[in-house]
């Protein structure tokens, strides 16, 4: 899979949220890494989750999907498409102030 399809995949993900999840991606900027800083990670939130804002302004948070790993996990395409679309909702639910263990639990009910 090439970057331009990787970032595709990406864009599908966004595209699929509800709007109301949508609108309030505003102030968040998503870039595609090859490598991670530290081997585990598949994606990487930086920022200050929509739960713990004031009313001052702040940075634009930001999300970082790691390509090389995630696509070292998938054996066919189909699996790389889910594994990215994991992991771009995963960061996501960072940005709105999900804990690891709220989004683990999440998929669990699924």
């Amino acid at each position: 899979m090439n970057e331009q399809e990787f970032e595709a995949i990406i864009r599908k993900t966004i595209n699929a949220l509800p709007p109301n999840f949508k609108e309030q991606l505003e102030n968040v900027e998503i870039t595609v890494e090859d490598e991670p800083p530290n081997p585990s990670l598949l994606g990487l939130y930086h920022g200050v989750p929509k739960t713990a804002r004031n009313s001052y302004s702040t940075l634009p948070d930001k999300i970082t999907i790691y390509r090389l790993p995630l696509l070292q996990i998938s054996g066919t395409r189909e699996e790389a498409e889910n594994n990215i679309r994991k992991t771009v909702l995963h960061e996501i639910g960072h940005h709105f102030g999900l804990s690891d263990q709220e989004l683990y639990r999440l998929k669990q009910l699924r």
